[in-house]
């Protein structure tokens, strides 16, 4: 049978499919979220996320120390924040001396080196747990951007280089970027959570900074998994009010999203590889269902392939220690 075309022949030995292999993964378009909490000395395994903890400020310094020598350069950190603590406009996000602007300070200042995205949202600190301001039932956009400014502030002002509006509030990334330009923080970036869905793979995340919603869902802030239009709509509406990297929110459910944002956009796409999808990877491989190492590679992979420039996600050490072993 006359054949001119045979792919196969591209794919005959692993030195041949090395080379022509279209993309490549590497620990440098990983970001490794991290999550701070109080005391000293001590760190809490997430029950819901094996090999994930919470450390206390010193141990996480020396969490990111080890990071950095496996060659992870960026971070993002997220805080516990106890509930005596949490009120109905979570005035300790922007709180003077509390344990997430330490913490930012405590590594900024000891890593200058390093990337780290800090988050602006009300949620960890909400008595309410959702990311507004809440009043007779109904989120609030115009009034909880005044509350997600200060907080941008504050975190430029313990030494964050880049913040993530993770709030979903109409107009919060055109006037944060405003406030911070005010405030002097002109070079402060803004990697924006664009495309956000109201996602049922949040859990394990909620379940570390126990941080679920009082009542209720997120649907009226959050995106509807049925649309990739409307991911069109925000990217845009963000980039023109001068976000410098677009994110999508689920990563794995939502790679035709991630695509869809690198074809109609210049600026850098991230994904955010959520806490459900390592669980469940994480669950299959300690059941035997699944070769977990595999899956890991092979899902990174895909969110790269799709469009991703920088992909965060809890399997970064995991993945940096694979590629030094």
């Amino acid at each position: 049978m006359p054949m001119l075309n045979r792919p196969r022949r591209n794919r005959s030995s692993a030195a041949i499919r090395t080379m022509v292999e279209e993309n490549r993964l590497s620990v440098k378009d990983l970001l490794f979220p991290l999550f701070v909490m109080d005391g000293s000395a001590t760190k809490t395994e997430i029950k819901s996320m094996p090999g994930i903890y919470r450390y206390t400020t010193d141990l996480l310094l020396k969490e990111i120390e080890e990071c950095l020598n496996l060659g992870i350069t960026s971070y993002a950190l997220f805080p516990q924040v106890a509930e005596d603590r949490k009120d109905s406009r979570a005035t300790e996000s922007h709180r003077q001396g509390s344990l997430y602007l330490e913490a930012i300070h405590a590594v900024t200042s000891r890593f200058p080196e390093i990337s780290m995205l800090t988050d602006v949202a009300m949620d960890p600190y909400s008595s309410d747990g959702h990311d507004g301001i809440v009043r007779g039932g109904e989120i609030l956009n115009d009034e909880t951007l005044e509350v997600l400014a200060k907080m941008a502030i504050a975190q430029a002002q313990a030494g964050s280089k880049l913040i993530g509006p993770s709030d979903m509030m109409d107009g919060r990334v055109g006037y944060l970027r405003e406030s911070l330009d005010d405030a002097g923080f002109t070079n402060v970036g803004i990697m924006a959570y664009s495309a956000k869905y109201a996602s049922a793979f949040y859990g394990p995340f909620r379940d570390a900074l126990e941080s679920a919603p009082k009542f209720g869902d997120k649907k009226t802030y959050q995106m509807n998994p049925a649309n990739s239009r409307e991911a069109l709509r925000e990217a845009e509406l963000d980039e023109l009010e001068g976000a410098d990297f677009l994110m999508v929110k689920p990563a794995l459910a939502y790679l035709d999203i991630i695509s869809l944002l690198r074809d109609n956009t210049n600026l850098p796409i991230a994904a955010y590889n959520v806490s459900g999808e390592y669980a469940m990877v994480k669950a299959a491989a300690a059941n035997g269902w699944i070769d977990g190492e595999k899956a890991m590679l092979e899902s990174l992979l895909s969110m790269k392939r799709a469009g991703a420039q920088v992909i965060l996600t809890y399997f970064a050490k995991e993945f940096a220690q694979l590629k030094l072993s």
